[in-house]
């Protein structure tokens, strides 16, 4: 009897969760087709991968001499009086006859490419970007937890320090110091030494992977202390100094609680790439953004980008929930 109410309670609500999304779906049909709004997905793919037209343009003026297929190539040779060029081009649409004259920046020849659209190249720049902080972030946590915990007061005063600023200050600040104070800074340095500047990129990275490190250190922190004392205590009684208890003996064990609340964080660090944006880095975000405005298709295009971030944090927790479950078994 208990088994059968049990059976009859899930596909209740079962039912229940399912119609719930089927009434989602329909109001928002309903919504735009009241608001007189045309859904235009098919040209979506467009903005993943792009056909685009390259065309082989002349630099001086002169007559065509000759036109010469060879295999999947064509060479078209431009002369006058003074010079002749010769330019090389994937066989596709040639533009000239042999006898034509032209002029510079006349087109020779067009063929196609295949190019990653600008919503593909946001998705990997934010991949990217993401995984660079993460391995940082990591870094640089797993050494502010281990100073946090450390009986040195230089160490721990430190380590509180940075992590009370960074945690007690926004992103979205500590992004505009990184570029507009830090990068000024340091890009101006490097230029007087002739020292190529430091792009962007590379700030947006930094304040990512020093905003990340600050709750790493305190998710390392508690995932330490959480191991009972007489784990550390037992393995120096067997003759391991303070860095091999640590190394063999702690952190194995702390690694196991530290992992669902990591992945918390390494969740909202990849949300948090979409912030690069406003110091002109074409993440996914910002692509997204530069789309509609040329496209005006706000609704397909914000949907699609909510999709791909959906899709890099489902990931990432099920990469994380392969590692609780090796170590686990471990």
């Amino acid at each position: 009897m208990i088994a059968k109410k049990t059976a009859g309670y899930y596909i209740f609500w079962k039912s229940a969760f399912f119609i719930l999304l089927g009434m989602s779906i329909f109001l928002l049909w309903y919504t735009t087709n009241e608001v007189e709004y045309v859904w235009r997905w098919y040209r979506v793919p467009q903005y993943f991968v792009a056909e685009m037209d390259v065309e082989t343009r002349s630099f001086i003026e002169g007559e065509v001499k000759s036109i010469d297929r060879r295999g999947e190539t064509v060479a078209i040779t431009v002369a006058n009086s003074r010079e002749s060029e010769t330019y090389q081009a994937p066989a596709g649409e040639i533009r000239v006859y042999k006898g034509d004259f032209i002029f510079p920046g006349d087109t020779l020849a067009v063929h196609q490419v295949t190019r990653p659209g600008i919503l593909l190249q946001g998705l990997w720049l934010t991949i990217k970007v993401s995984m660079i902080a993460i391995v940082f972030g990591i870094l640089i946590g797993l050494f502010t937890g281990l100073a946090r915990l450390s009986d040195n007061p230089c160490l721990r005063w430190t380590a509180i320090t940075y992590i009370e600023f960074i945690r007690g200050s926004p992103l979205l600040v500590q992004i505009y110091l990184w570029y507009f104070v830090f990068g000024t800074i340091i890009n101006d340095l490097l230029a007087r030494q002739g020292i190529p500047q430091i792009s962007s990129l590379w700030y947006g990275v930094a304040s990512l992977a020093i905003f990340a490190g600050a709750y790493v250190a305190e998710i390392v922190r508690a995932g330490i202390q959480s191991i009972h004392r007489g784990q550390t205590e037992a393995s120096r009684s067997l003759g391991m100094n303070y860095a091999q208890s640590m190394l063999h003996v702690v952190l194995p064990q702390a690694m196991r609680r530290i992992l669902p609340p990591l992945a918390g964080q390494f969740i909202s660090l990849i949300k948090d790439s979409s912030l690069l944006g406003i110091i002109a880095i074409r993440e996914l975000t910002k692509a997204t953004r530069e789309v509609v405005t040329t496209s005006l298709q706000p609704y397909e295009l914000w949907f699609m980008c909510a999709i791909l971030y959906l899709l890099l944090t489902f990931s990432l927790s099920m990469f994380v929930q392969y590692l609780e479950r090796r170590t686990l078994i471990q």
